[in-house]
């Protein structure tokens, strides 16, 4: 029976590792794109879907006359997807785009100026934790949070 040199099985075991890696990868990105929360190492853990409400009414709050009130236009100026740490005080920690509107620096620089100056959020009761909203902004300057949206009219 033949014998595997050490060259040989370091070489598969690397194989497997990277293949191992990719397909958690893989998997991390499916459930997350269908709205399951992944706890990472070295982020807080994932807020509740009531805390979210809870940061929303937060920023509603803070800025009501910036809120856009019923449906959103069917063309939107610009759409982006925060993700906010925050620690159990409510104090920020970190902002992550998940994704950015590249085409409108002057939003993401505003939607990041909106959320530093409303910290700091309601206490979470349960450490840091992360969440994520979607902001959907339109050319007046007026937005709407996904968690809070009242829909969008239809195209014509």
């Amino acid at each position: 029976m033949p014998t595997l040199s050490s060259r040989t099985l370091d070489t598969a075991q690397t194989r497997r590792r990277w293949l191992l890696a990719g397909l958690t990868a893989s998997a991390a990105a499916a459930l997350t794109a269908c709205g399951v929360p992944i706890a990472l190492p070295g982020k807080g853990r994932p807020a509740s879907a009531a805390y979210e409400r809870k940061a929303a009414n937060h920023l509603y709050q803070r800025y009501a006359s910036r809120i856009y009130r019923g449906k959103l236009p069917a063309m939107l100026y610009a759409v982006g997807v925060l993700e906010i740490s925050l620690s159990g005080s409510g104090q920020i920690q970190r902002l992550n785009w998940m994704r950015k509107p590249s085409h409108a620096p002057e939003v993401v620089r505003e939607i990041e100026r909106l959320v530093r100056a409303a910290a700091p959020f309601p206490p979470t009761g349960v450490g840091s934790v992360s969440y994520t909203d979607t902001w959907l902004w339109d050319r007046s300057g007026r937005f709407q949070l996904d968690t809070l949206s009242e829909g969008q009219l239809e195209g014509g």
